[in-house]
């Protein structure tokens, strides 16, 4: 910034379910669970965060990518990789998605829910995207997008 400054404050809350809101679906108690493990995690990852978890374990990462969508790959990779099973895992986001092509790789993998800020907009194809696959979704309506 040219004759500025740019000044970003350290991420320490992280929001409740209270404070959340269902957009898509009906997350059980247990899946809701996983939603906010992987929610807390994924604020500790760098920039275009994508943390997949399930029964409260971290199961892949992805990070640091230029693209959203190269970082859902990476987890997904990564989760397969360890043997881990994708069915029923859930996803967090640390910022929005911009296009419906990185929860459609998780989906497709068997991912069951998301959670992400919400905001892009794009927001209804990617709703549209995560209904049509009969799974649930969560806005947390705050970034992460930890540098």
């Amino acid at each position: 910034m040219l004759g500025g400054l740019l000044v970003q404050g350290r991420d320490w809350d992280v929001r409740e379910r209270g404070g959340m809101q269902v957009i898509v679906g009906q997350p059980s108690e247990t899946t809701w669970g996983d939603l906010l493990f992987a929610w807390r995690v994924c604020k500790h990852v760098t920039s275009n965060a994508i943390v997949l978890a399930r029964d409260l374990q971290t199961i892949g990462i992805g990070a640091g990518q230029m693209s959203r969508v190269d970082s859902v790959r990476i987890a997904v990779e990564k989760a397969i990789e360890l043997g881990h099973s994708l069915d029923g895992a859930v996803l967090a986001s640390d910022a929005f998605f911009p296009f419906p092509d990185g929860p459609r790789v998780a989906l497709d993998a068997g991912v069951s829910a998301l959670i992400q800020p919400g905001g892009s907009k794009r927001d209804s194809d990617v709703v549209a995207a995560v209904e049509s696959a009969g799974a649930s979704m969560v806005f947390t309506g705050r970034r992460h997008f930890r540098h």
